[in-house]
């Protein structure tokens, strides 16, 4: 008896001891390592080209491979490392120098010289920290970006507080780009051109208000603002806010500008600017959002968005998006989405050859004109929980792909869009 009772206070204890632990007990924010591997490919094609003042062809084609690494430091701590690179070919920054190539110079064919090509590359790490009751979380991340006339160095933070029993979370976030430009002015700019040596028709002096800049220095600062809330089981929703700050050099120094009030210099079939770009030094931007999503049972939900947009430029804008997950039992998720696009144009653009020389700021960039866009997308994503297929110590989280078909109904432009990600986890 006294034995019996012995092991009755031993086993008491022992679960006292156990249910104190499972009190303390927290979960891990990040359970394993995860890796992230996405390849995108990018196509367009249009004929209003910034490069060559607003005429000319926008044949672009991109490939973008990434990595993304998110590891476990502790149970509350997470770094992520963000690589990735883009190598394109552009028939538009070809003709910078549209006399390199070996065909007569034309805005609507590419040259064959060596603005044709070039890589950038981007780098970012980030670091989180949650609390223990996992009702706050601080991040901060540094990046770097690099091409062959732009470098950009960043670093920020967020703060989020989760109230409500998780069902209320507020995020308030910043951060600061310092950017230089390292400036490609079209071919007829630069020291050194000699008009003599071609045969011109026209103007000599075709660029009577032509300077370099002398700033070459552009710094973005920007904030943000998100509240979540779970309104019910079957609906959540988030409103966001962006207001961002600019100065510096907002201009891009290698696109043209053709005058209306001053006489055309023609080169083969090319016709020489008369100026770049010029935009003023300053620009501040609000964005305002709301991102919802509604659950109609276990196969179906409906996600929406809707932004507006606004700056000091005179672009005003409207974005509308949805989309309609659909669910085949555990594993596979079907994505079709529709995403409409509506802006003005800003107050300093105008079209080729019809822009003032007496104007203080001019471009000819139609991404600041006005115009409507649609964009058409189908996903697909499979996803398995027991990472059954393994690879090198890691089980493969998910697998997405994606296609998406981009139009501007007011300018004769199109894109097409393609994807494939991996999700893999370390055992």
């Amino acid at each position: 008896m006294k034995n019996y009772l012995l092991y009755s206070l031993i086993a008491l204890v022992s679960l006292a001891s156990f249910a104190q632990e499972e009190t303390e007990y927290k979960k891990r924010v990040l359970e394993s390592t995860e890796v992230n591997l996405l390849s995108s490919y990018y196509t367009q094609d249009g004929e209003n080209a910034a490069v060559t003042g607003g005429r000319g062809t926008e044949e672009l084609s991109d490939i973008a491979p990434s990595i993304n690494v998110a590891i476990p430091l502790n149970d509350d701590d997470i770094l992520a490392i963000d690589a990735t690179v883009s190598a394109y070919t552009s028939a538009s920054s070809s003709n910078i120098n549209p006399f390199d190539g070996n065909q007569a110079a034309d805005p609507f064919v590419a040259s064959s010289g060596a603005s044709e090509k070039d890589t950038w590359f981007g780098l970012t790490a980030s670091y989180s920290h949650s609390s223990d009751d996992r009702n706050t979380i601080i991040s901060a991340n540094v990046s770097f970006a690099n091409e062959y006339d732009y470098t950009s160095f960043g670093f920020g933070g967020s703060l989020t507080k989760l109230f409500n029993q998780k069902n209320t979370e507020i995020q308030l976030k910043a951060n600061i780009y310092l950017d230089q430009w390292n400036p490609q002015y079209p071919i007829e700019f630069r020291e050194g051109f000699n008009l003599n040596e071609y045969n011109y028709e026209g103007e000599i002096n075709f660029s009577p208000n032509y300077s370099n800049f002398e700033s070459l220095n552009r710094n973005s600062y920007s904030l943000g603002l998100s509240v979540s809330q779970i309104l019910s089981k079957s609906i959540q929703t988030s409103f966001i806010a962006d207001f961002v700050v600019q100065d510096g050099l907002l201009s891009t120094p290698h696109q043209r500008v053709y005058f209306g009030d001053i006489e055309d210099s023609m080169i083969e079939n090319f016709m020489l600017g008369n100026d770049v770009e010029r935009l003023p030094n300053s620009r501040t931007k609000l964005a305002i959002g709301n991102r919802s999503s509604f659950y109609i049972n276990q196969n179906f939900v409906v996600r929406s968005y809707y932004r507006y947009y606004t700056d000091n430029w005179g672009i005003d804008s409207h974005t509308f998006k949805v989309e309609l997950p659909i669910k085949f039992g555990l594993n596979y998720t079907l994505y079709p989405s529709y995403r409409y696009y509506t802006q003005t144009q800003t107050d300093y653009f105008g079209e080729f050859n019809t822009i003032s020389s007496t104007d203080e700021f001019y471009t000819s960039d139609y991404d600041l004109a006005s115009y409507n866009a649609n964009q058409y997308g189908l996903g697909f994503k499979y996803y398995d929980p027991l990472n059954s297929f393994k690879i090198g110590g890691f089980g493969l989280k998910s697998i997405q792909i994606e296609y998406n078909y981009y139009e501007r109904t007011t300018q004769n432009f199109n894109a097409n869009i393609s994807s494939l990600g991996f999700t893999f986890i370390a055992d």
